[in-house]
């Protein structure tokens, strides 16, 4: 088991979908203090972790919030209709439990379903029914029957709905569990920071915690004026017809938002080939990132994004330590190369 993993079993267990991202970050905040990092908060809620060095900066960015969802409507029978956080297929995440927390404070567990759940009782249906927002809905584990017993809970529109990240750490080294996108990536700046903390380089060093990400403007704004060079870190996704695998770290080339910036992909690709960090190239047609948000924002500073290999991104996910290694090491070595 690799030093990290409890750090990263740890933080996909604090529930942190897009918009409810506090616990995620005061934990991140704890981390990097403890290292001996400043830390401050944007206003809207990111963290801004530094290692002061020079006039000049290198910003590596990775984003604590997940996908989940939202109470979208109370259904006469008791049952909640949902609103995603982020784009994932309604098909994933058909049968997962969830905690749903009210804004009095209050958690109440229950489970995905589809409204033909039962076989014996919908035969054909079962299968045939589309899964969306329309025939997905939540069963509460309490003793409710229609809307006014779910009010009477105190569960409102609105209330945030968190998937259970079912996290497993197997002997082969596999890491297992939703949201690895990206609490895999803000672990692994925990471990950079801590070896700069050590091995301190020339130009400062910040490493931004976005808590936006997965609706798109996670990085768009409040990178700290002196970044020179923005590097992101996020999940690479492995699959049919991509490069990337789960026991490397990918150099995303172009993705949802058009080509990262070349100079500092021949950097990486270079730092790479030098140091034997396993790496791939690949490219993401249907994917952002904090980098993307960055680009769009107009920030006037070049932008690349690497990261370990997650297969089945957006769903229930897994990777390998191998790759998160890879992934530290090239940042590792690239900060030694071009952060002096």
């Amino acid at each position: 088991m690799k030093p990290y993993t409890n750090t990263l079993t740890a933080l996909l267990n604090i529930k942190s979908p897009t918009g409810n991202t506090e616990k995620a970050i005061s934990f991140s905040e704890e981390i990097f203090n403890n290292l001996g990092l400043k830390t401050k908060r944007t206003r809207k809620g990111a963290l801004i972790a530094t290692i002061p060095g020079s006039k000049e900066a290198i910003t590596f960015s990775a984003h604590v919030d997940t996908l989940g969802a939202m109470v979208k409507d109370i259904t006469a029978h008791g049952t909640l209709k949902l609103t995603q956080l982020g784009g994932y297929a309604w098909t994933t995440i058909e049968g997962e439990h969830v905690e749903i927390d009210t804004i009095s404070n209050k958690t109440y567990t229950g489970t995905v379903l589809s409204t033909v759940a039962s076989s014996h009782v919908h035969g054909a249906k079962t299968n045939a029914t589309t899964r969306d927002e329309s025939t997905l809905e939540v069963r509460i584990d309490e003793k409710i029957s229609n809307r006014k017993d779910v009010e009477d809970l105190g569960i409102n529109i609105g209330d945030f709905v968190n998937f259970d990240p079912r996290t497993k750490v197997t002997e082969s080294g596999f890491i297992k569990s939703r949201h690895l996108d990206d609490k895999a990536c803000v672990v692994a700046l925990f471990e950079i920071a801590e070896y700069f903390m050590k091995n301190r380089p020339t130009k400062t060093l910040h490493f931004f915690i976005s808590n936006y990400e997965e609706v798109g403007h996670g990085a768009s704004a409040a990178i700290p004026e002196n970044t020179v060079e923005f590097i992101a870190l996020d999940m690479a996704a492995p699959g049919q017809g991509q490069s990337s695998d789960e026991f490397s770290v990918t150099i995303c080339v172009k993705d949802s938002s058009g080509p990262y910036d070349i100079n500092l992909k021949h950097r990486l690709v270079d730092i790479a080939t030098q140091t034997d960090a396993p790496f791939k190239l690949d490219i993401y047609p249907f994917y952002g990132s904090d980098g993307s948000a960055a680009m769009r924002a107009g920030y006037d500073f070049p932008v690349a994004l690497i990261g370990p290999g997650v297969d089945a991104s957006h769903s229930f996910e897994r990777t390998h330590h191998e790759a998160i290694d890879a992934t530290i090491k090239l940042a590792i070595e690239y900060i030694k190369v071009y952060g002096n």
